[in-house]
């Protein structure tokens, strides 16, 4: 494994039991990720691009092959020692924006920090909700908040804890297309502002073209690994880079 890298997967396969058939979701997956890179898993819907991203995260275990995130290696790990990882190294962006409707968007970006114990959570709370332009909202519910600004607080609550790295499944699925993109600047912004290596699952190429790498999936096979420079000479061999 190298040293730089936040991420390694090593011949991943994950396959269900279903009416006594075997179904290969994840199929000898290999790929790492280092430090502060960007990077999309792109792929057509049952393509496994979901299932990959929670065996990367530990949120569910491998049939085969391994994961090492941060450095440590996930396969030994019980439930609570992979919670643990993922409470030190690991923040997350969800389609659907999982706020505590109990509490307010200060509250909810504190939850992380004051599982942890950190002393000035609240303060770090403000700040992040200032950032991502909500500090006129520090004490609305999520019920009095929009789509988007509720993703917006779902993104500070991910960052409060300055994890290395954020995983983000379909981060703009539930938002307009307008919505969309501002909360996507908020989101490259602050990772940018952070250094915090991201690995995003998204279906939109626009979204995925943002990041530096992009990692293409099909029928649970990765099929191809291309960086932001070898798609950026193929768009100008193409005449697609052309104004």
């Amino acid at each position: 494994m190298d040293a730089d890298s936040v991420l390694h997967v090593e011949a991943l396969t994950k396959t269900f039991e279903s009416g006594g058939r075997t179904l290969t979701v994840i199929d000898d997956v290999s790929f790492q990720v280092d430090e502060g890179e960007t990077c999309s898993i792109v792929g057509p819907s049952g393509s496994g691009k979901t299932t990959l991203l929670g065996l990367c995260a530990g949120l569910d275990r491998p049939t085969r092959g391994s994961v090492a995130l941060c450095g440590v290696d996930l396969g030994p790990l019980n439930e609570d020692e992979r919670a643990e990882v993922r409470n030190q190294h690991v923040g997350f962006v969800f389609q659907t924006f999982r706020l505590l409707p109990t509490l307010t968007a200060l509250e909810n970006v504190m939850v992380p920090a004051e599982l942890r114990g950190t002393r000035d959570a609240r303060e770090r709370a403000s700040d992040l909700l200032d950032k991502v332009g909500l500090g006129d909202r520090l004490d609305h519910y999520p019920t009095q908040l929009s789509g988007g600004e509720q993703q917006r607080v779902a993104m500070a609550r991910a960052f409060i804890n300055e994890p290395r790295i954020l995983f983000a499944d379909e981060p703009t699925g539930n938002l307009d297309a307008n919505t969309a993109e501002r909360v996507e600047d908020v989101l490259f912004r602050l990772n940018e502002t952070a250094d915090t290596t991201l690995v995003l699952v998204t279906h939109d190429e626009t979204l995925a073209n943002r990041t530096r790498r992009v990692l293409r999936l099909q029928g649970g096979t990765l099929v191809s690994d291309e960086r932001q420079s070898a798609r950026d000479e193929r768009a100008v061999s193409t005449g697609a880079g052309q104004a």
